[in-house]
């Protein structure tokens, strides 16, 4: 029966939720997103569902954490005609990824985006590999963007 027990233990402390894999890396060992110093409003996953303000000409950045190294990628499916595409950035999400042998991890994925007029509209990002077009998202992040 204890081994059961370890057993069902070990096997839930293995499984995290979409959100808990998209969240920022722990603190002790991470490597902040490698967003642009000059772009100032920076949208995490926690701030997924929400409503963000931004200003017209202004660039702005989703962070999120993804796998490119397994092939899924943050792709916008969804950009109201106000907003543009205003470049990217990824890198690693901690140290240990630097040295030499190490393989695979998470990585920061920054999509820069910026409102070209006034507007609200919402912005929708899936992640997914490119080639499985036929394949739900793996993970979805939505943020409404009100432009003034």
């Amino acid at each position: 029966m204890m081994r059961a027990a370890i057993l069902a233990l070990a096997l839930l402390s293995g499984c995290t939720s979409s959100e808990e894999k998209a969240a920022a890396p722990a603190a002790e060992n991470a490597v902040p997103a490698p967003t642009p110093d000059d772009v100032q409003v920076r949208i995490t996953a926690a701030q997924n569902g929400q409503t963000v303000d931004v200003t017209v000409n202004q660039r702005f950045a989703i962070e999120l954490v993804g796998v490119p190294t397994a092939g899924y990628l943050w792709q916008p499916a969804q950009v109201p005609a106000f907003i543009t595409r205003a470049g990217e950035a990824s890198g690693n999400t901690i140290r240990e990824q630097s040295q030499p042998g190490y393989a695979g991890g998470n990585h920061w994925e920054v999509l820069m985006f910026a409102a070209t007029a006034p507007g609200t509209g919402e912005i929708v990002i899936e992640q997914r590999r490119p080639w499985e077009t036929n394949e739900p998202a793996a993970d979805t992040f939505r943020v409404t963007i009100r432009a003034h």
